[in-house]
């Protein structure tokens, strides 16, 4: 049995973070999925720089949670609260999308909204709880996350869960993979610019 097999969560200093490390296909793919994740835990993570004046929407996929009363009007002042600790950053607002699981992107009008906002110039940094708020698709995900990156700015996005920045350094050779291009003519990410972007910070 490996280290992925073995454990199925693992100790921070901030949380217990649980992760479905067995996997029942034992596919390739699946155990580079847990890898990842693993060394999601051993790095030094990068988040937005509180400094930058970030231009922020936060996203929010709500159910109805019966034990909890008032759990959006809760919810939504949380990140109001963290976001005005953040004297540069400007709150553009919520975007909120309704649904216990996630659909397609493109049923969702909010995100769509949001989607606009950022191409517009509006919005060039996403917060949201978790990765699942937004897709369940690795692939879509990814794809959104190079969209994004080859705007001008940059617009980034925060998973508060798992901690996952897609600006972080550590990600411009992903952003950079032109196996997510749908076309073949499609240009590659610029690298250059945005690595002088993400040096401004």
């Amino acid at each position: 049995m490996n280290e992925i097999e073995k454990y199925g969560s693992i100790e921070t200093e901030s949380s217990q973070l649980q992760f479905p490390f067995i996997f029942e296909d034992g596919s390739e793919r699946a155990q580079l999925i847990a890898k990842h994740k693993i060394w999601l835990q051993q790095i030094r993570h990068e988040r937005p720089n509180v400094k930058r004046p970030y231009k922020v929407g936060v996203y929010i996929r709500y159910f109805n949670q019966t034990k909890y009363e008032n759990y959006l009007s809760y919810h939504k002042k949380q990140f109001a609260d963290s976001i005005a600790l953040c004297p540069n950053w400007t709150f553009q607002g919520f975007y909120i999308d309704e649904g216990s699981s996630t659909p397609n992107m493109e049923n969702a009008p909010e995100w769509c909204r949001l989607m606009e906002d950022c191409m517009s110039g509006k919005v060039d940094l996403i917060i949201t709880q978790k990765v699942s708020n937004v897709s369940k698709s690795i692939d879509e995900m990814t794809f959104c996350a190079r969209m994004l990156a080859s705007l001008n700015p940059p617009v980034g996005m925060y998973f508060i869960s798992e901690d996952i920045f897609t600006l972080a350094t550590y990600y411009l050779d992903d952003l950079k993979d032109e196996a997510f291009l749908p076309e073949g003519d499609w240009a590659p990410l610029p690298l250059d610019e945005i690595t002088a972007y993400l040096n401004d910070r």
